[in-house]
């Protein structure tokens, strides 16, 4: 199961983002999913950072296995899940 999250709308809400953010990640790990997609889109990078700087928090770093940026499109994340 694949979850997807694009930022492009909220992009300038800062509140709203870490929201989206917990509940993305809250939906993967209530259904077991293997991937979530995150579209920070290409932009400054700023909100890519925010977004690493997010899953890099000890509480959710500890929900999901790694994070890969996307070689062919710098404006894509996919954080990986591991489930037994």
């Amino acid at each position: 199961m694949k979850l997807k999250l694009d930022l492009h709308e909220i992009y300038n809400r800062g509140y709203d983002i870490d929201r989206a953010l917990r509940a993305v990640i809250d939906e993967a790990v209530a259904k077991k999913a293997t991937l979530v997609e995150i579209i920070p889109g290409k932009g400054s990078g700023q909100l890519k950072k925010r977004v690493l700087r997010f899953l890099d928090q000890k509480e959710i770093k500890a929900l999901y296995h790694r994070v890969e940026k996307d070689s062919q499109n710098f404006g894509r994340l996919f954080v990986h899940f591991r489930w037994k």
